[in-house]
């Protein structure tokens, strides 16, 4: 998973979620940040889409732009093929954080597409939960 930079915190204590339900146990699930893919915070949503997908790497985000020639809207609709990984985008960053029923619903979501990876690719955006 490529983390969006916006959700660096939110995405520690979801990964702490997967891990104590025991999910890293049976699902080889890593978080990557821009950092370590050497992406610029400020990357524009085309280059982040590409370089996940060129890295089979799922997008975790919860802001990308939906306006504009380089929205990530406008990017899937024009590079999304059957074979590209869905991005996944967690309906509401700040309920993650703070309410422990929600993020065990995002943690279920996000587990049930990785575990069935081929059957969600080409669907261009998931919201989770």
């Amino acid at each position: 998973m490529l983390i969006d930079h916006n959700l660096k915190g939110h995405a520690l204590v979801f990964f702490g979620a997967i891990a104590r339900q025991g999910w890293l146990d049976i699902v080889p699930i890593r978080f990557i940040t821009f950092a370590e893919m050497d992406l610029s915070i400020d990357s524009d949503d085309r280059v982040v889409w590409r370089i996940a997908q060129e890295n089979q790497m799922i997008l975790l985000t919860a802001n990308r732009s939906m306006k504009g020639k380089d929205s990530l809207e406008q990017v899937m609709r024009e590079e999304n093929t059957p074979a590209s990984l869905p991005i996944i985008t967690i309906g509401n960053a700040d309920r993650l954080l703070n309410d422990s029923e929600y993020r065990g619903r995002c943690v279920e979501s996000l587990i049930e597409v990785v575990l069935d990876i081929d059957s969600y690719r080409g669907a261009r955006r998931i919201f989770i939960p």
